[in-house]
């Protein structure tokens, strides 16, 4: 998909995989970025998370970045499959109750034509026999894009963005995206899952932003 070289059944060649750049082996267990000897940052010790931890497959940088784009927006499936096996694979400390994909909303769903982040979730569900989680929760209102607002206007842009509608007492959820940033959309969503009774919220997501990169 990248060089466009034989890569026998592969849906990225051998070269090309290597060229994927992981995270930092040393990050904050909670945000998943940089910190030494991987202790909670100082960015989420002074205003902690919502939710508790977060697993990233790669840094969010080229030719990552690519494939992502490629998905959301020219509608290349194939790289939901290849990212999906990558968040089958990584660690695992305790089996969640429900997989959630991050909700759209209704108008970016019909401009979109698909919700990327149900196609990354379905893999991981099925690989796990974890039930996915797709009418529990909704986008409840329409944001203006995160990736077009600084990083310190979107946790604004996106409070109260998501609407739940079951008793989730005791659950420990899986939320499942494709890049974080800053952070704020699956912050304002686990705040959203434990306002009715998660226990716990872990997000895995196939690509993470570092500000320096």
């Amino acid at each position: 998909m990248l060089c466009g070289r034989d890569s026998e059944s592969d849906t990225i060649c051998q070269r090309c995989r290597s060229d994927l750049r992981p995270i930092p082996a040393e990050c904050c267990p909670v945000c998943a970025l940089p910190s030494a000897h991987n202790t909670i940052c100082g960015e989420c010790l002074r205003r902690p998370k919502h939710f508790d931890a977060t697993i990233v497959a790669y840094r969010y940088a080229y030719p990552t970045d690519k494939l992502i784009l490629a998905l959301k927006y020219g509608r290349r499936l194939a790289s939901a499959d290849f990212f999906a096996q990558a968040l089958v694979s990584l660690p695992t400390s305790a089996t969640p109750d429900l997989i959630l994909p991050v909700p759209l909303s209704a108008q970016r769903l019909v401009e979109r034509g698909f919700n990327q982040a149900i196609e990354l979730a379905r893999p991981l569900a099925r690989r796990l026999g974890i039930p996915l989680e797709l009418t529990a929760v909704r986008r409840s209102r329409h944001t203006t894009p995160q990736t077009t607002l600084p990083w310190k206007v979107r946790a604004t842009n996106i409070r109260h963005a998501f609407e739940c509608d079951v008793d989730l007492t005791g659950k420990t959820i899986w939320v499942v995206d494709d890049v974080m940033t800053t952070g704020a959309t699956l912050d304002e969503l686990a705040r959203t899952l434990k306002l009715h009774g998660a226990i716990r919220v872990e997000n895995r997501v196939v690509a993470r932003a570092l500000r320096h990169a």
